[in-house]
């Protein structure tokens, strides 16, 4: 292991949250949530301009309703139109890239940060995060659960309170715990 430890954590390796640098960049984070969480949803002018200042990237006509929460935020890029409802909570140790005209419901949680197995590693406070990966025009049901490292294709449809622990093709829906594919969606007419 080389380099910094926010240079560790978001190569996907052991990292210790703990350092310095990381704790600042969190507590700066914790300070733009409150001002975005204490700013009323319909004032959507200033949440977005609050948003702007804490992600990588925020789409035009993209909401978030409040309450959300996120570790950093600097690590989030979110496409266009999107609409993510409230309680929401986005664990970004690592990236989390969510496309155009992703529809998220209340209570979605996303992570990308998780603990060693081996219990003497956990103990000695490493962890590590691998990012999700969104597509566009995904639904994610309310309640659901994005675990590390997962890629959601675009178009499909995840069941409300599902948790994903691996990939799901583009154009499926897909449901349950652990989510599996139900059915394929083919396009039509509306």
């Amino acid at each position: 292991m080389t380099g910094s430890e926010k240079e560790r954590m978001l190569a996907g390796e052991l990292y210790r949250s703990t350092d310095a640098e990381l704790q600042g960049t969190m507590a700066k984070a914790q300070q733009h949530l409150r001002r975005l969480n204490a700013i009323p949803n319909e004032d959507t002018e200033q949440r977005f301009a609050a948003l702007q200042a804490m992600f990588a990237r925020i789409g035009n006509g993209t909401q978030i309703k409040s309450p959300f929460m996120c570790d950093y935020g600097a690590h989030i890029c979110i496409g266009d139109n999107g609409f993510i409802n409230y309680g929401c909570v986005f664990l970004d140790c690592n990236l989390i890239t969510i496309g155009d005209e992703v529809q998220i419901g209340p209570g979605v949680h996303i992570y990308t940060a998780y603990h060693p197995i081996d219990s003497e590693a956990r103990r000695s406070g490493l962890e590590a995060a691998k990012p999700v990966n969104i597509g566009r025009n995904v639904w994610l049901g309310g309640a659901s659960v994005i675990c590390p490292g997962v890629t959601i294709g675009e178009n499909t449809v995840i069941g409300a309170g599902s948790v994903v622990v691996r990939d799901i093709p583009a154009n499926r829906v897909a449901v349950g715990n652990p989510c599996h594919v139900v059915r394929e969606i083919i396009a039509g007419p509306i």
